[in-house]
């Protein structure tokens, strides 16, 4: 190993080595060291937490959240609730609508948490809306526990069925054939787009109604002081554990690492590629670095003197706010993505989570934080176009902007090189893809080499701050330890 690291490291060997300190890094570490073993895990920046950090981005005072700010999954998570957060200090908060979506007319649909609200602000399309979401709604448990995990045989196959039935749709076939009006259309393209896929595509549905099921049954929420207090929580956690962490550490090859029985990566796969080497098959090697990222991000964050001031009053309800007008609009914008072009007027992500946190900005002060999806790598400055589409639909925006940083693609990937192209969903979510991630194998996250696992977001069940797929890694891992022992 290094002699770096040889110098920092606590002991000479370890029974697991996680490279990679995001959720999904520290999540690993924590479900082996809650298991007695020696952990130690090495991150490559001066912070750990990867996409789940919060800092002064724009000026003194105003907290934003570096990569992920909304947690519609987080609360979701069977890892997440056995961890019991709350105990290291982790609170979370809601705003009234967990979603608005505004519309040019100066209205505005609204994802409410309670369905029955749906038929008010969705007129007559609030009972296609109910039919379709109440009977995932009502077994959300249910249903996340078989979505929110590795491939395996269904524990409730016909509800995974009714959800598989309009999942593996495409979101515009679904949205026009559910429902007749621009909002609930828009609505539910708003959801999709989430996906980063073409809305034409097939599964792109999927997401639309995981994160409509997710809202209704339990709210879209933010961390009470930005994301990094997830982080903050996580690593409270595993320091009780007893797990060891060492930053500011990159990791060029395997061989810089203490000896350790199994190595967890919480990295992007051609990462892995690179830093395995030899100690996986090369045709294995191959297909990750065969694997495909999916559109970048471009992101703005904004210090504002006041509130957005969105035509429509109701978006004042919602820590989420979509902009990007009609389905027709949005999967325009989407399908630039895919055509390598930036989009004109982009859909556009916002949150303002100040509205509902006092902690983020300074008293009569807001955070804006936004981004839209652009081609993997795009170089093109997509701030004006991102400021003309808020505007579009909160007239005198621009005059509300005291501050703002701007982060591109390359500069996501500076951040997190998991971010590959500005790509922070780890990877393409395209039918070729999804279920195979990031290579087709009966546990994804066994490598050739029983002694390597992959616990990165390219993994099931892929992006989201839920930490699931480090769980998963990590009892894939602990299943070969054990079987090593009885041998």
């Amino acid at each position: 190993m290094s002699d770096r690291l040889r110098a920092r490291a606590a002991r000479p060997t370890y029974d697991a080595i996680i490279v990679g300190a995001g959720p999904n890094g520290l999540s690993a570490a924590i479900a082996l060291a809650r298991r007695s073993l020696s952990v130690l895990l090495v991150e490559a920046m001066p912070t750990v937490g990867g996409g789940a950090r919060s800092e002064e981005l724009t000026l003194p005072g105003f907290v934003h959240d570096v990569c992920s700010a909304i947690h519609p999954m987080a609360l979701l998570s069977p890892w997440f609730r056995e961890l019991r957060l709350d105990e290291q200090g982790l609170e979370w908060t809601f705003s009234p609508a967990p979603l608005a979506h505004p519309l040019a007319d100066g209205t505005a649909a609204l994802l409410e948490r309670d369905g029955a609200a749906m038929e008010e602000t969705l007129g007559a399309d609030g009972r296609a809306w109910r039919r379709l979401f109440d009977p995932l709604v009502a077994r959300s448990d249910e249903l996340f526990a078989e979505i929110l995990g590795p491939p395996r045989l269904p524990r409730s196959p016909l509800l995974l069925l009714r959800f598989g039935f309009s999942a593996l749709r495409s979101a515009a076939a679904l949205a026009r054939g559910a429902f007749r009006g621009d909002a609930a259309r828009g609505l539910f393209a708003g959801c999709a787009a989430h996906s980063f896929l073409p809305l034409e595509r097939a599964c792109s549905a999927a997401f639309g109604l995981a994160l409509g099921v997710a809202a209704h049954a339990v709210g879209w929420p933010c961390a009470r002081g930005g994301t990094r207090r997830i982080t903050e929580a996580l690593v409270a956690r595993l320091v009780a554990s007893g797990g060891e962490i060492i930053t500011d550490e990159r990791v060029a090859s395997l061989a810089e690492l203490p000896r350790a029985r199994v190595v967890l990566l919480d990295l992007a796969p051609r990462a892995v590629a690179r830093i395995a080497g030899d100690e996986l098959p090369a045709g294995y090697r191959r297909r990750l670095e065969q694997f495909r990222a999916g559109p970048g991000a471009f992101k703005v964050d904004w210090a504002l003197d006041g509130p957005i001031p969105w035509r429509a009053p109701a978006c004042a309800r919602a820590a989420t706010v979509h902009v990007g007008g009609t389905l027709e609009e949005i999967a325009a914008s989407e399908r630039a993505c895919w055509s390598g072009t930036p989009a004109e007027r982009p859909f556009v992500l916002v949150a303002q989570q100040s509205l509902f946190d006092r902690t983020r900005a300074p008293d009569g002060k807001q955070t804006g934080w936004a981004y839209c999806h652009v081609p993997n790598g795009c170089a093109y400055d997509m701030t004006d176009r991102i400021e003309a589409q808020i505007e579009r639909f909160a007239p005198g925006f621009r005059q509300r902007i005291l501050a703002r940083s701007v982060l591109a693609p390359a500069d996501l990937e500076r951040n997190n090189e998991n971010y590959v192209g500005g790509d922070v969903a780890g990877g393409a979510n395209d039918l070729g893809q999804i279920f195979t991630r990031p290579v087709a194998r009966l546990v994804p996250y066994a490598t050739p080499n029983p002694r390597l696992y992959l616990c990165s977001s390219s993994t099931p069940p892929g992006a989201g701050v839920h930490g699931l797929c480090g769980f998963f890694a990590a009892r894939a891992a602990l299943a070969r330890l054990k079987r090593r022992a009885s041998d």
